[in-house]
């Protein structure tokens, strides 16, 4: 008689996609905080910083032509244009959370989720999604402080990508917000162990 020994692949990446507003970067940030064992990857932007963020928080915030330059250097893992701005992420941070045995987990726009899973297929996805589209009106709104002068494209986007929201592994429904990251935090602990 013969024993097998099943070996469960370790989950090394975590991707988290939502609509802009609907807390994605919150979840992130907080877990990234509650558990060491996860890095949180920045990404590199050419938008403006908000009055609360600073370089490296939570992005690294550069110009286009800076943006470019990365970008014809194949730096980038994945790149997309969201709204009116460059958004990538980069084989260095991926592979420094790596190389320090620590899980990949990242919020990014839905259009590089697919470019991710072609590359890294064993990632796992959580989609979050606001409880509807008028609420997240009101909490791009209330973030910005203004309705952004990109609100409307902002709201187009968002309704094409919560229609994608079944392709991800896990969907959460973020409308309260302490219970809603408490099943987001109990989704990625099952996958880490």
């Amino acid at each position: 008689m013969t024993s097998e020994i099943k070996i469960e692949k370790k989950t090394r990446m975590i991707i988290v996609a939502a609509p802009s507003g609907a807390g994605k970067s919150s979840f992130v940030e907080k877990i990234s905080a509650e558990d060491l064992r996860l890095h949180d990857i920045i990404t590199y932007t050419t938008r403006e910083m908000r009055h609360h963020e600073s370089q490296g928080k939570p992005y690294f915030f550069i110009t286009k032509d800076e943006f470019l330059k990365k970008q014809s250097e194949d730096f980038f893992i994945e790149w997309a244009q969201v709204h009116t701005n460059l958004y990538g992420t980069s084989y260095e941070q991926v592979n420094l959370a790596w190389a320090r045995d620590k899980v990949v987990i990242m919020d990014i726009d839905i259009q590089g989720v697919a470019t991710f899973k072609s590359k890294f297929p064993d990632a796992k996805t959580v989609f979050i999604l606001p409880p509807s589209i008028d609420e997240l009106k009101r909490r791009v709104i209330k973030r910005d402080g203004a309705p952004p002068p990109d609100l409307d494209v902002r709201m187009q986007n968002a309704e094409k990508e919560m229609a994608k929201a079944h392709e991800f592994d896990v969907q959460i429904v973020n409308d309260i917000f302490d219970r809603s990251f408490a099943e987001f935090k109990k989704t990625v602990e099952n996958w880490i162990g």
